[in-house]
Protein backbone atom coordinates (compact mmCIF):
# COMPACT_ATOMS: atom_id res chain seq x y z
CA UNK A 1 0.00 0.00 0.00
CA UNK A 2 1.30 3.37 -0.98
CA UNK A 3 0.05 6.29 1.39
CA UNK A 4 -0.13 10.10 0.51
CA UNK A 5 -0.01 12.97 2.92
CA UNK A 6 -1.16 16.29 0.90
CA UNK A 7 -3.98 15.99 -0.92
CA UNK A 8 -3.40 19.31 -2.77
CA UNK A 9 -2.54 20.01 -6.45
CA UNK A 10 1.05 17.50 -6.01
CA UNK A 11 -0.55 14.91 -4.50
CA UNK A 12 -3.69 15.00 -6.37
CA UNK A 13 -1.45 14.29 -9.27
CA UNK A 14 0.49 11.80 -7.14
CA UNK A 15 -2.62 9.99 -7.00
CA UNK A 16 -3.48 10.04 -10.39
CA UNK A 17 0.11 8.94 -11.71
CA UNK A 18 -0.21 5.80 -9.03
CA UNK A 19 -3.41 5.08 -10.55
CA UNK A 20 -2.30 5.23 -13.69
CA UNK A 21 0.42 2.68 -13.12
CA UNK A 22 -2.27 0.71 -11.51
CA UNK A 23 -1.35 0.86 -8.34
CA UNK A 24 -4.13 -1.46 -6.30
CA UNK A 25 -4.25 0.57 -2.86
CA UNK A 26 -3.64 3.83 -2.53
CA UNK A 27 -4.12 6.17 1.36
CA UNK A 28 -5.02 9.98 1.48
CA UNK A 29 -4.25 11.23 4.59
CA UNK A 30 -5.01 15.56 4.24
CA UNK A 31 -5.57 17.41 7.37
CA UNK A 32 -8.63 18.93 5.72
CA UNK A 33 -10.60 15.51 5.44
CA UNK A 34 -13.03 17.29 3.15
CA UNK A 35 -10.26 17.53 0.72
CA UNK A 36 -9.55 14.05 1.09
CA UNK A 37 -12.27 12.47 0.66
CA UNK A 38 -12.89 14.39 -2.41
CA UNK A 39 -9.93 13.09 -4.15
CA UNK A 40 -10.63 9.80 -3.32
CA UNK A 41 -14.46 10.21 -4.52
CA UNK A 42 -12.83 11.60 -7.96
CA UNK A 43 -10.56 8.92 -8.52
CA UNK A 44 -12.20 5.33 -6.95
CA UNK A 45 -13.29 2.91 -8.79
CA UNK A 46 -11.12 0.35 -11.71
CA UNK A 47 -8.32 -1.81 -10.08
CA UNK A 48 -7.73 1.32 -7.61
CA UNK A 49 -9.06 0.81 -4.21
CA UNK A 50 -8.37 5.09 -2.63
CA UNK A 51 -9.16 5.28 0.99
CA UNK A 52 -8.79 8.19 3.10
CA UNK A 53 -7.19 7.28 6.98
CA UNK A 54 -6.24 9.43 9.68
CA UNK A 55 -2.48 10.38 10.13
CA UNK A 56 -1.35 7.32 12.40
CA UNK A 57 -2.62 4.62 9.66
CA UNK A 58 -0.11 5.61 7.13
CA UNK A 59 2.17 3.59 9.38
CA UNK A 60 1.19 0.56 8.11
CA UNK A 61 1.93 1.61 4.46
CA UNK A 62 4.88 0.22 2.40
CA UNK A 63 5.90 3.46 1.56
CA UNK A 64 3.99 7.32 1.88
CA UNK A 65 4.66 10.25 -0.13
CA UNK A 66 5.12 13.55 1.71
CA UNK A 67 3.08 16.23 -0.39
CA UNK A 68 2.10 18.40 2.19
CA UNK A 69 4.12 22.19 2.43
CA UNK A 70 7.40 22.15 3.79
CA UNK A 71 8.85 21.00 6.57
CA UNK A 72 8.44 17.32 6.10
CA UNK A 73 11.58 16.36 8.89
CA UNK A 74 9.09 15.59 11.79
CA UNK A 75 6.80 13.58 10.41
CA UNK A 76 9.44 11.66 7.58
CA UNK A 77 11.18 10.96 11.16
CA UNK A 78 8.07 9.09 12.56
CA UNK A 79 7.71 6.54 9.83
CA UNK A 80 10.70 6.22 9.72
CA UNK A 81 10.37 4.96 13.11
CA UNK A 82 7.89 2.69 12.18
CA UNK A 83 9.51 1.44 9.52
CA UNK A 84 7.64 3.09 6.33
CA UNK A 85 9.80 3.91 3.37
CA UNK A 86 9.25 7.81 2.50
CA UNK A 87 9.40 9.64 -0.52
CA UNK A 88 9.18 13.41 0.26
CA UNK A 89 8.73 16.38 -2.20
CA UNK A 90 10.36 19.40 -0.48
CA UNK A 91 11.88 22.26 -1.91
CA UNK A 92 13.54 23.65 1.23
CA UNK A 93 16.42 24.06 1.61
CA UNK A 94 16.67 23.73 5.46
CA UNK A 95 14.15 21.05 5.22
CA UNK A 96 16.05 18.86 2.77
CA UNK A 97 19.37 19.15 4.41
CA UNK A 98 17.59 17.65 8.19
CA UNK A 99 16.04 15.19 6.12
CA UNK A 100 19.25 14.11 4.85
CA UNK A 101 20.51 13.53 8.67
CA UNK A 102 17.94 10.70 9.01
CA UNK A 103 19.96 8.28 6.49
CA UNK A 104 21.18 5.96 9.21
CA UNK A 105 17.40 5.87 10.83
CA UNK A 106 16.09 4.97 7.61
CA UNK A 107 19.01 2.08 7.36
CA UNK A 108 18.57 0.66 11.23
CA UNK A 109 14.73 0.55 10.27
CA UNK A 110 14.96 -1.09 6.59
CA UNK A 111 13.42 1.98 5.26
CA UNK A 112 14.50 4.22 2.09
CA UNK A 113 14.11 7.80 2.00
CA UNK A 114 14.41 9.56 -1.15
CA UNK A 115 14.96 13.32 -0.50
CA UNK A 116 13.64 16.02 -3.05
CA UNK A 117 11.54 13.75 -5.30
CA UNK A 118 9.62 16.71 -7.58
CA UNK A 119 10.34 19.20 -10.09
CA UNK A 120 13.17 21.36 -8.30
CA UNK A 121 14.89 19.37 -7.04
CA UNK A 122 14.06 15.86 -7.91
CA UNK A 123 13.62 15.93 -11.88
CA UNK A 124 16.63 18.07 -11.98
CA UNK A 125 18.65 15.49 -11.16
CA UNK A 126 16.92 12.95 -13.27
CA UNK A 127 17.89 15.05 -16.06
CA UNK A 128 21.46 15.36 -15.60
CA UNK A 129 21.70 12.04 -15.06
CA UNK A 130 20.48 11.21 -18.34
CA UNK A 131 22.69 13.86 -20.46
CA UNK A 132 25.64 12.89 -18.33
CA UNK A 133 25.38 9.64 -20.01
CA UNK A 134 26.22 11.63 -23.21
CA UNK A 135 29.04 13.00 -21.71
CA UNK A 136 32.95 11.22 -20.99
CA UNK A 137 32.68 13.80 -17.96
CA UNK A 138 30.89 16.40 -16.75
CA UNK A 139 32.01 19.39 -14.85
CA UNK A 140 28.90 22.15 -14.57
CA UNK A 141 25.04 22.05 -14.29
CA UNK A 142 22.97 24.85 -14.13
CA UNK A 143 19.21 24.37 -13.52
CA UNK A 144 16.44 27.03 -14.19
CA UNK A 145 12.94 26.63 -12.66
CA UNK A 146 9.77 28.67 -14.39
CA UNK A 147 6.35 28.80 -12.80
CA UNK A 148 4.83 27.28 -9.47
CA UNK A 149 2.49 24.31 -8.42
CA UNK A 150 0.24 24.68 -5.75
CA UNK A 151 -0.40 27.62 -3.32
CA UNK A 152 2.41 25.89 -1.30
CA UNK A 153 4.65 25.96 -3.96
CA UNK A 154 3.87 29.55 -4.51
CA UNK A 155 4.66 30.91 -0.97
CA UNK A 156 8.16 28.76 -1.32
CA UNK A 157 8.80 30.32 -4.73
CA UNK A 158 8.31 33.86 -2.85
CA UNK A 159 10.32 33.14 -0.12
CA UNK A 160 13.34 31.81 -2.73
CA UNK A 161 13.83 35.20 -3.90
CA UNK A 162 14.12 37.11 -0.98
CA UNK A 163 16.69 34.63 0.96
CA UNK A 164 20.09 33.57 -0.25
CA UNK A 165 20.93 31.20 -3.21
CA UNK A 166 23.54 28.80 -2.55
CA UNK A 167 25.58 27.57 -5.44
CA UNK A 168 28.68 25.26 -6.09
CA UNK A 169 32.13 26.96 -7.31
CA UNK A 170 35.49 26.01 -7.50
CA UNK A 171 35.64 23.92 -4.92
CA UNK A 172 33.35 26.08 -2.12
CA UNK A 173 29.95 26.91 -1.31
CA UNK A 174 29.09 30.17 -2.40
CA UNK A 175 26.00 32.12 -0.67
CA UNK A 176 24.44 35.50 -3.27
CA UNK A 177 21.65 37.32 -2.61
CA UNK A 178 18.88 35.53 -4.42
CA UNK A 179 17.01 37.94 -6.76
CA UNK A 180 20.47 38.80 -8.26
CA UNK A 181 22.43 37.47 -11.63
CA UNK A 182 20.21 37.81 -14.07
CA UNK A 183 20.57 35.46 -16.72
CA UNK A 184 18.13 35.03 -20.04
CA UNK A 185 16.88 31.12 -19.87
CA UNK A 186 15.29 29.53 -22.95
CA UNK A 187 12.78 26.95 -22.08
CA UNK A 188 10.67 24.86 -24.36
CA UNK A 189 7.73 26.16 -26.19
CA UNK A 190 4.70 27.51 -24.99
CA UNK A 191 6.85 28.67 -22.22
CA UNK A 192 9.86 30.55 -24.25
CA UNK A 193 12.39 33.27 -22.77
CA UNK A 194 12.29 34.32 -19.18
CA UNK A 195 14.49 36.36 -17.22
CA UNK A 196 16.17 33.96 -14.19
CA UNK A 197 17.67 34.60 -11.19
CA UNK A 198 19.68 33.30 -8.40
CA UNK A 199 17.16 31.31 -6.17
CA UNK A 200 17.33 29.67 -2.39
CA UNK A 201 16.89 26.18 -4.24
CA UNK A 202 18.11 22.94 -2.61
CA UNK A 203 18.86 21.97 -6.26
CA UNK A 204 22.67 22.53 -6.10
CA UNK A 205 22.66 20.42 -2.51
CA UNK A 206 21.50 17.63 -4.11
CA UNK A 207 22.63 17.59 -7.53
CA UNK A 208 26.19 17.70 -6.17
CA UNK A 209 25.57 15.21 -3.62
CA UNK A 210 24.87 12.72 -6.64
CA UNK A 211 28.10 14.35 -8.81
CA UNK A 212 30.74 14.79 -6.67
CA UNK A 213 32.79 15.35 -9.47
CA UNK A 214 30.47 18.87 -10.53
CA UNK A 215 33.27 21.74 -10.05
CA UNK A 216 29.90 24.33 -10.40
CA UNK A 217 26.20 24.09 -9.78
CA UNK A 218 24.10 26.94 -9.75
CA UNK A 219 19.74 27.25 -9.55
CA UNK A 220 17.94 29.93 -10.87
CA UNK A 221 14.36 30.58 -10.76
CA UNK A 222 11.61 33.39 -13.53
CA UNK A 223 10.91 36.17 -11.88
CA UNK A 224 9.53 39.50 -12.84
CA UNK A 225 10.07 42.99 -11.52
CA UNK A 226 7.31 42.81 -9.72
CA UNK A 227 8.19 39.52 -7.95
CA UNK A 228 11.68 40.98 -7.07
CA UNK A 229 10.23 44.13 -5.57
CA UNK A 230 7.98 42.30 -3.21
CA UNK A 231 9.85 39.45 -2.60
CA UNK A 232 11.17 40.68 0.63
CA UNK A 233 7.61 41.72 2.03
CA UNK A 234 4.52 39.26 2.71
CA UNK A 235 2.28 38.20 0.08
CA UNK A 236 -0.18 40.72 -0.98
CA UNK A 237 -2.60 38.38 -3.22
CA UNK A 238 -3.09 35.05 -2.04
CA UNK A 239 -1.53 32.77 -4.71
CA UNK A 240 -3.79 30.81 -7.27
CA UNK A 241 -4.93 27.72 -6.98
CA UNK A 242 -2.69 25.76 -9.23
CA UNK A 243 0.14 28.36 -11.47
CA UNK A 244 -0.05 27.52 -15.48
CA UNK A 245 2.33 26.11 -17.91
CA UNK A 246 5.85 25.86 -16.08
CA UNK A 247 9.08 24.91 -17.46
CA UNK A 248 12.27 23.23 -16.24
CA UNK A 249 15.41 23.54 -18.03
CA UNK A 250 18.99 21.74 -17.15
CA UNK A 251 21.98 23.07 -18.77
CA UNK A 252 25.20 20.33 -18.41
CA UNK A 253 28.42 21.08 -19.92
CA UNK A 254 31.74 18.82 -20.04
CA UNK A 255 34.03 16.95 -21.90
CA UNK A 256 33.26 14.64 -24.82
CA UNK A 257 35.96 13.04 -27.40
CA UNK A 258 38.45 15.65 -26.19
CA UNK A 259 36.25 18.52 -26.47
CA UNK A 260 34.03 20.93 -24.41
CA UNK A 261 29.98 20.42 -25.12
CA UNK A 262 27.15 22.15 -23.77
CA UNK A 263 23.95 20.10 -23.75
CA UNK A 264 20.71 21.52 -22.75
CA UNK A 265 17.33 19.64 -21.91
CA UNK A 266 14.26 20.46 -20.69
CA UNK A 267 10.61 20.27 -19.98
CA UNK A 268 7.43 22.22 -20.33
CA UNK A 269 4.83 21.30 -18.39
CA UNK A 270 2.29 22.15 -15.14
CA UNK A 271 4.96 22.31 -11.84
CA UNK A 272 2.76 20.28 -9.91
CA UNK A 273 2.31 17.82 -12.83
CA UNK A 274 5.76 16.95 -13.15
CA UNK A 275 6.31 16.79 -9.10
CA UNK A 276 3.42 14.77 -9.00
CA UNK A 277 4.21 12.24 -11.77
CA UNK A 278 8.28 11.97 -10.18
CA UNK A 279 6.97 11.79 -6.83
CA UNK A 280 4.48 8.33 -7.88
CA UNK A 281 7.08 7.06 -10.07
CA UNK A 282 9.75 7.28 -7.55
CA UNK A 283 6.94 5.30 -4.82
CA UNK A 284 6.56 2.85 -7.25
CA UNK A 285 10.08 2.32 -7.59
CA UNK A 286 9.74 1.83 -3.97
CA UNK A 287 6.31 -0.13 -3.83
CA UNK A 288 8.17 -2.52 -6.89
CA UNK A 289 11.49 -3.55 -4.66
CA UNK A 290 13.70 -1.10 -8.04
CA UNK A 291 15.73 0.49 -5.08
CA UNK A 292 17.64 -1.67 -3.07
CA UNK A 293 19.84 -0.04 -0.88
CA UNK A 294 18.10 1.23 2.54
CA UNK A 295 19.33 4.96 3.65
CA UNK A 296 18.24 8.46 1.82
CA UNK A 297 19.05 9.15 -1.58
CA UNK A 298 18.56 11.33 -4.03
CA UNK A 299 17.11 11.62 -7.81
CA UNK A 300 20.22 11.17 -10.37
CA UNK A 301 22.38 9.18 -7.86
CA UNK A 302 24.23 6.22 -9.33
CA UNK A 303 22.22 3.94 -6.45
CA UNK A 304 18.84 5.38 -8.04
CA UNK A 305 17.30 3.14 -11.20
CA UNK A 306 17.52 6.86 -12.78
CA UNK A 307 17.10 5.14 -16.79
CA UNK A 308 13.92 3.15 -15.01
CA UNK A 309 12.13 5.90 -13.43
CA UNK A 310 12.48 8.40 -16.72
CA UNK A 311 10.88 5.91 -18.58
CA UNK A 312 8.03 5.71 -16.01
CA UNK A 313 7.52 9.70 -16.24
CA UNK A 314 8.09 9.71 -19.95
CA UNK A 315 4.59 7.21 -20.38
CA UNK A 316 2.69 9.20 -17.07
CA UNK A 317 3.02 12.25 -19.91
CA UNK A 318 5.82 14.33 -19.34
CA UNK A 319 7.74 15.11 -22.58
CA UNK A 320 11.37 15.74 -22.81
CA UNK A 321 12.91 18.60 -25.00
CA UNK A 322 16.26 18.51 -25.70
CA UNK A 323 17.95 21.96 -27.61
CA UNK A 324 19.25 20.65 -31.38
CA UNK A 325 21.72 23.27 -32.65
CA UNK A 326 21.28 24.66 -36.37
Amino acid sequence: MIGIVGAGVVGSRVAETLRLFSQQQICVYDIEQIVSQRLAGRLSGGKSQIGVVDRNSMKSAKVVVLCGPSPHFLIAKELLNASVSVVSTSDDIADCLNLLTLSQLAAENNAKLIVGAASSPGMSGLLVRQLAESFDSIDEVHVALHGTGGPACARQHHRALSGQSIGWHDGEWLRRPAGSGRELCWFPEPVGAYDCYRGELPDPLLIKRAFPELERVTGRVTATRRDRVFSRVPMMIPPQAEGGMGGLRVEVRGMKSGARLVDVIAVAERVGQVAGVVAASTAHAIDTNKIGEHGAHVLGDESMPNSWLITQICSAGINLHSFVRA
